[in-house]
């Protein structure tokens, strides 16, 4: 079994003090130096809009300053991540009123892309396409409904819109195949939620066998496609609690030898995916996206090494 040692370690941690945005940095300190929550929201809160939304490419691949449902939904992410549940602090006040003035959504759901990505930097996917979002908006609306039904207000208007999209998309994932590139991970994440949350209106056993079936269908199991774009397991599996560890413990253990494996020496690893399709429009805006994305992947492998026991006793990360 690889793991992880003290020297690769300090490799990653020199490379984010030296590379890494305050976010990612004030990250890294939250998980892996026992740095503050405080710290990490203070950095958050500077790419939040007046509207309580968030944009200013907290999502690295789209640099529109304009509040959307998935950079909301980015953020949101970040506070999971350091589990901060204080629902009257001005951030999530904030999002809660974003996502309450109904911008960016429909009957069923809010949108992936919105019309002003297109005015800025930006990834291919992140261009506006009203199409796209029927089946792109699946799982943004369900990470979002996620956190909706487990922290607002269960009287709230919002509450019970939510309550409504997760019917709907729930009923989608039946009788449709096509659920967007984060719809699969976005069902998972409901899924906890609705569980958690107790809420028995939703048959939790035909989801859950729905969901393992797509998991175990979905997961990239030729690792030589690994080195590009691919859904590994760890989209799905994060620690030995998922659902979907046991079915996939094999595969699993082969990504985090491929992962320690990788890292490129004295720095950390890089994204499997550009910007460019068929021009390298927005060349420097890339260059700088990617330097980005690397802090984010550097902590999310650190966190499923640690998660799995790959990484050396004599490393200290109380």
């Amino acid at each position: 079994m690889k793991k992880l040692t003290l020297h690769d370690f300090q490799e990653i941690r020199l490379w984010m003090y030296r590379n890494a945005r305050q976010i990612e940095l004030a990250l890294w300190q939250y998980y892996f130096e026992n740095g503050s929550k405080e710290a990490v929201l203070s950095a958050l809160s500077f790419y939040q809009n007046k509207d309580g939304g968030f944009g200013n490419a907290l999502e690295a691949d789209s640099w529109n300053p304009n509040s959307s449902p998935y950079t909301t939904l980015r953020a949101i992410n970040k506070l999971e991540g350091i589990e901060y549940e204080d629902t009257q602090h001005s951030i999530i006040k904030g999002i809660f009123s974003f996502l309450e003035s109904s911008t960016y959504c429909s009957d069923s759901g809010w949108f992936f892309s919105i019309p002003s990505n297109d005015h800025y930097a930006h990834a291919p996917w992140w261009t506006y396409d009203k199409e796209a979002n029927e089946y792109e908006g699946i799982g943004v609306t369900a990470e979002i409904a996620a956190y909706i039904l487990r922290y607002a207000d269960k009287a709230s208007e919002l509450y019970n819109r939510v309550l409504s999209y997760t019917d709907i998309i729930i009923k989608k994932l039946s009788i449709i195949d096509k659920h967007g590139e984060m719809g699969i991970r976005g069902y998972c994440v409901l899924f906890d939620s609705i569980r958690q949350e107790n809420l028995t209106c939703f048959d939790w056993d035909c989801l859950e066998v729905k969901l393992k079936e797509l998991v175990n269908n979905t997961i990239e199991r030729d690792t030589a496609k690994w080195p590009y774009y691919s859904t590994r397991p760890s989209k799905y599996i994060s620690s030995p609690a998922s659902i979907f560890y046991k079915d996939n413990k094999d595969i699993v253990s082969k990504e985090l030898d491929y992962i320690i494996e990788t890292r490129p020496k004295k720095g950390v690893w890089d994204i499997t995916w550009s910007w460019f399709e068929n021009n390298d429009k927005y060349s420097n805006e890339f260059a700088i996206s990617q330097n980005w994305w690397k802090g984010t992947i550097a902590i999310h492998n650190m966190n499923l090494l640690r998660s799995f026991n790959r990484i050396d006793k004599e490393v200290d990360l109380s």
